[in-house]
């Protein structure tokens, strides 16, 4: 047993939002309630942004139903950001803050660039001087971490997904005459998870069941093997359902989309127009064909309504699992998730140095995809279909969903106003 280190816990939310990502605040809160040797409990507002402005509030004061109420809550609700520490000022004021309020353990729930801000940051702290352990707490609705099976958040989103291409599937089945395409547009900057978990609408006993293709980050478009693939799918069906991922590329690496709007704070692409495109491609090369090319957005990865309890369960046991591993003398790591040898779903949480994760990108195995190149395997669907299992029991007032919101106790400033710009 590591030795015991006495003071306060830091948690923050950074990245996109998901619909379980308060689920592991939850943990995280619970867990840390449990342990003597944590005597304050704060929570980052809008993630390291609100860190550096010092703007911090005390979880230890919100009530147990406001924390029950977390894990059926969508988005961040301590807020995010996609702020993105660049100076060494930065780094030592984050490590200013963790010293002005005796922050012992700092858990950072993100995705790929949230890991990497973590690991840097716990390597100021080392270089000051600052003993402390720095846990990050997997997220992303991408499901692109590198090292763990698979992330919270991803459940949910596929089935959301999936949910959407059945119900959508039945308004074309009534409207369609061979005569009807639609396009649905989901996220998936760099690989092609959310586009694939799709394939889970349909039925085992009918793979000709929606959705008809399936467009990949990691599979190169080409624009008559297209038009061609959607040829042959209406000559057969009434309508024909595409689902296609943002990232979309050519054979030169290019995203298809021509509307990509610029980057965020990361560098990333933010894209969105791969679904206008190939309606684009349609309206020029058919006639008569009535094409409709829709995005959900930010729906897609909110909807609290179509969680995984799966996908809610695992996010929790992350949150909790981070605590335990800072307490245990674990530093520098991320939580894991890793599959059982046995017949039925199992799932264990283990670690990885942040090093290891930190701006990796995992895309879909090859071996995945069919060689037609629009549909997903057998392996695909095994793997996927756990992550969707049970449905989440959300509280509704007079007839909408009754989401919770932190009291957002504020934590008293100790340190002068910090100029992001300077």
């Amino acid at each position: 047993m590591a030795e015991e280190l006495t003071g306060n816990v830091l948690v923050a939310q950074s990245g996109g939002p998901t619909a379980v990502i308060n689920a592991s605040l939850a943990g995280v809160i619970d867990e840390a309630l449990n342990h003597g040797c944590i005597e304050e409990i704060y929570g980052g507002q809008n993630g390291i942004l609100g860190i550096l402005q010092e703007n911090l509030i005390d979880l230890a004061e919100e009530s147990q139903q406001t924390i029950r109420g977390l894990r059926y809550t969508p988005a961040s609700a301590l807020g995010t950001c996609r702020f993105k520490l660049r100076k060494e000022a930065d780094f030592e004021r984050v490590v200013e803050v963790f010293k002005a309020h005796d922050i012992r353990y700092f858990f950072f729930i993100g995705g790929n660039d949230s890991q990497d801000t973590a690991d840097k940051i716990s390597k100021q702290a080392a270089a000051s001087g600052w003993e402390m352990r720095v846990i990050g707490i997997p997220k992303t609705v991408d499901n692109d971490l590198v090292v763990t099976d698979h992330t919270p958040g991803y459940g949910s989103v596929i089935k959301n997904i999936a949910t959407t291409v059945r119900e959508v599937a039945c308004d074309g089945e009534s409207m369609g005459q061979h005569d009807l395409v639609y396009i649905l547009e989901v996220m998936g900057r760099s690989a092609g998870w959310i586009a694939a978990g799709a394939t889970l609408a349909k039925r085992r006993d009918n793979p000709n069941d929606p959705p008809h293709l399936i467009y990949l980050p990691e599979v190169a478009f080409e624009t008559n093997k297209f038009l061609d693939d959607v040829a042959e799918v209406l000559k057969r069906e009434k309508f024909c359902l595409i689902v296609v991922g943002e990232g979309l590329v050519d054979g030169n690496g290019n995203y298809i989309s021509t509307s990509a709007v610029g980057q965020d704070s990361f560098g990333n692409e933010q894209l969105g127009g791969a679904g206008d495109f190939l309606k684009g491609l349609i309206d020029q090369h058919f006639d008569g064909l009535k094409t409709r090319s829709f995005r959900p957005g930010h729906t897609q990865r909110a909807a609290a309504s179509n969680a995984s309890k799966a996908d809610n369960d695992e996010a929790y046991l992350a949150g909790k699992a981070a605590v335990e591993a800072a307490l245990d003398g674990q530093t520098d790591k991320m939580v894991t998730f890793t599959r059982a040898e046995s017949e039925t779903y199992v799932c264990e949480t283990g670690l990885a140095d942040l090093s290891e994760i930190a701006n990796g990108i995992k895309p879909l195995p090859a071996s995945w995809i069919n060689e037609d190149g629009v549909s997903l395997s057998f392996q695909f669907v095994k793997y996927a279909s756990p992550l969707i299992q049970g449905e989440v029991v959300v509280p509704h007032e007079n007839g909408l969903p009754k989401f919770v919101r932190l009291g957002g106790q504020r934590v008293e400033r100790t340190l002068p106003p910090y100029d992001l710009n300077a």
